[in-house]
């Protein structure tokens, strides 16, 4: 199974389009304003994190070399990564 950027299954091209929509998505539900390169940054770094968040907890998904797997969980860690930096920047 090909991994790159912590996205099983997918090449640059798809780890780049699911970054973009996953940064989008997380953009909106939480009401931020990011262009599109920072929205491709996040969804990416958003699904490094989750995978290594949910690997600590001992978590492996089961859908994770699906492309909406992939998407649910770079949004879901997105949307972690904005609201952590919401709460460092606030102090």
């Amino acid at each position: 199974m090909n991994t790159l950027m912590g996205m099983q299954g997918t090449g640059i091209f798809m780890t780049l389009i699911i970054g973009g929509l996953a940064g989008f998505i997380a953009e909106k539900l939480t009401k931020s304003t990011h262009g599109l390169l920072t929205n491709i940054v996040l969804g990416i770094a958003g699904a490094l994190f989750m995978k290594f968040a949910l690997g600590l907890l001992g978590i492996r998904l089961m859908f994770a070399g699906w492309f909406w797997g992939n998407l649910i969980t770079a949004t879901a860690g997105a949307v972690a990564l904005i609201v952590i930096w919401r709460l460092i920047k606030g102090r």
